[in-house]
């Protein structure tokens, strides 16, 4: 009998996560035994991300040795990322002035959730700027960072690390075999943790539906729609597009990441497949130096699916109060949002945190949020998985660029991938 795959084992694990989140809505004990079990294979994937992208950016940085190409791929992928966050705002605003998620639903008709656990970070994200994520960039103390799971700054210390191996030549060769171990084992302990995520998200899961349950769904069904709606546009058209200058198809590669795709979607955490894509996209072609550097460097600067969805909920929120917001309102909204959502991927909460410190820039009211939060799980599922797709995609991307990308491992491991499957 074959085996049942991974995709396949994660998606028994949602869908029987849904019927006990459905059946047990509103019961505490559900969350109660469930809750434990999300948390702990969230924390072992967390366990696992730092480690393996420093010792993979260590490894691949001191294989290249040479800075110039180093912040010629930095700055390539900086540019890159702006582009493509930009347009996604920009679509964002687009379809929800088109088809106005917002426009006649009843304000009277929807719960309010608490969202005070997300002010106390807002003022943070109101006083960040373009230049304060630079500056961050550099840390001050890197046991600090790596304990924080600061990933800008670990990205920084592990390229200067890798480049002094590098510069030492012989001397640096046991550093080198050191951290080339680390990061076989860590791929090793990510396969064993892996085995657990269908648990981890059955359990994930049922907690969220048993919690804002399927009715809470149908007052606001218009914006949820638009959003996925939003989302298949933004992958299938703009990075198919996008994919398609560089020569790849873009549905062969969702399936290639298809695995990694149920899975984020169901934790609606993109650290859960972290280190997966990295191992992945190497198989696929792209070189360690550039996949250890720009997946991680992604999720802080490439949340495509996070900045979309902002757009969106934030005309919603102005439709829904009947506020008109002008063109030049909107222009000031994407400015502050290609600001604010950069830089700042360790803050819980992100897109709350992120659209309480925008809407008050174009005079639209904090609390509208309240209205939204009990479905923002299910809107979360869905930016998580875009953000997932961007990010892999850029390390194709930007491996094409720099002529590096290996085009017939490329197509080995997609044939590889298509008989499997």
């Amino acid at each position: 009998m074959k085996k049942i795959g991974l995709a396949w084992q994660i998606v028994i694990g949602l869908v029987l996560g849904i019927a006990v989140g459905a059946i047990f809505y509103g019961n505490a004990d559900v969350i109660k035994y469930l809750q434990p079990i999300g948390t702990i294979f969230i924390r072992l994937i967390k366990m696992i991300v730092v480690p393996i992208v420093v010792a993979s950016l260590v490894v691949g940085v001191a294989g290249v040795g040479d800075i110039k190409k180093l912040g010629k791929l930095g700055g390539k992928t900086i540019l890159y990322f702006e582009i493509i966050t930009t347009l996604a705002i920009a679509i964002g605003l687009l379809i929800a002035n088109v088809f106005q998620p917002g426009a006649g639903v009843k304000i009277d008709s929807l719960q309010k959730k608490d969202i005070s656990a997300y002010l106390t970070t807002t003022e943070t994200v109101k006083s960040h700027s373009f230049i304060d994520t630079f500056v961050n960039i550099v840390p001050t103390n890197i046991i600090d960072s790596l304990a924080k799971g600061d990933m800008l700054a670990i990205i920084f210390f592990s390229v200067m690390f890798g480049l002094g191996v590098a510069a030492i030549g012989e001397r640096g060769k046991p550093v080198l075999n050191f951290f080339q171990g680390v990061a076989d084992a860590m791929f090793y302990v990510t396969n064993q943790v892996m085995k657990f995520a269908p648990f981890g998200v059955f359990a994930l899961i049922g907690v969220t539906v048993s919690q804002f349950g399927v009715a809470s769904l149908i007052p606001l069904g218009k914006l949820v729609v638009i959003v996925y709606a939003s989302m298949a546009f933004f992958v299938l058209v703009v990075l198919g597009l996008v994919a398609k200058m560089v020569g790849i198809n873009i549905f062969a590669f969702i399936k290639v990441i298809k695995d990694e795709l149920i899975l984020a979607y169901s934790t609606a955490s993109s650290e859960t497949v972290l280190p997966r894509l990295m191992e992945k996209m190497e198989k696929f072609g792209c070189p360690k130096a550039i996949t250890s550097f720009v997946i991680p460097t992604g999720y802080s600067f490439n949340l495509d699916g996070s900045t979309l969805y902002q757009a969106i909920a934030a005309i919603f929120l102005a439709q829904m109060y009947g506020i008109d917001l002008s063109l030049y309102q909107q222009v000031t909204l994407l400015l502050v949002l290609m600001v604010t959502s950069k830089g700042i991927a360790g803050v819980p909460g992100l897109s709350f945190v992120v659209l309480l410190a925008t809407l008050g820039s174009v005079g639209i009211p904090l609390e509208g949020l309240a209205f939204i939060a009990g479905i923002d799980r299910i809107l979360d599922m869905a930016r998580t998985a875009v953000n997932v797709v961007g990010n892999s995609l850029a390390a194709v991307i930007m491996s094409k660029w720099e002529g590096q990308y290996d085009a017939k491992q490329g197509q080995a491991y997609l044939e590889e991938v298509q008989r499997a499957s």
